[in-house]
């Protein structure tokens, strides 16, 4: 999950005559609501062929359930909390999203990032995207058991507390299901196959979808 580092570039376009000649009041009309996911290698696709991950599913699913959002993945693989909240202040500048998904985490433990900076990183991410006029969610991580039972449930609880504390809504681990099932991850036994994608979107879904009501076509 850390050992690659791919930079993926935030979707821009500048808008084409057509566009721009648009009303304001049109284009306002016009656009969706947009769901950003700010995470690292597990939602960035790693390991995967394009659009066949469960932020890209996720685009699917809205659409067959006439949910008018749109989707824009912001994660990039191997990035930490440090990572996203440096980055974050784009990803709302340009994406200008109503719900961010925070899947951050899992390389803070690999790297040994103190758990302070990781809760630190957290909370501010959280504020940033409230300031933004924006709902979080927090997604829920275990680290492996050979860290030690203490810091691995001190690792998972974080995401808990800061969802009670902050009111956030939490998705509770997101490789639910798949725990024994090496089959479901590819060969680094870190990341998740093409079919175990729906299940992540599964574990996401009940939590995201409650938050999309008051502004969802159906």
């Amino acid at each position: 999950m850390f050992a690659l580092v791919a930079a993926i570039a935030l979707p821009y376009a500048a808008p084409d005559a057509a566009h721009a000649a648009t009303p304001p009041a049109a284009q306002a009309v016009a656009a969706k609501a947009v769901i950003a996911v700010l995470g690292d290698s597990l939602s960035a696709e790693y390991g995967l062929p394009r659009d066949t991950g469960w932020v890209a599913l996720l685009r699917q699913r809205l659409t067959s359930e006439r949910i008018d959002y749109s989707v824009a993945n912001a994660s990039i693989s191997g990035d930490t909390t440090s990572g996203g909240l440096a980055r974050l202040p784009l990803v709302m500048q340009r994406m200008k999203p109503s719900v961010v998904i925070v899947e951050l985490g899992a390389n803070d433990a690999l790297r040994g990032v103190p758990l302070t900076t990781t809760e630190s990183n957290l909370r501010a991410i959280v504020a940033q995207i409230r300031q933004g006029h924006a709902q979080p969610v927090l997604v829920g991580m275990y680290v492996p058991p050979n860290y030690g039972p203490d810091y691995t449930q001190k690792f998972h609880g974080l995401y808990g507390q800061l969802s009670k504390e902050l009111h956030v809504p939490l998705v509770p681990f997101l490789l639910a299901g798949l725990e024994n099932k090496p089959d479901l991850f590819q060969a680094d036994q870190m990341h998740p196959t093409q079919q175990a994608q729906p299940l992540l979107l599964d574990n996401v879904w009940p939590t995201l979808k409650p938050l999309l009501g008051g502004s969802a076509q159906r």
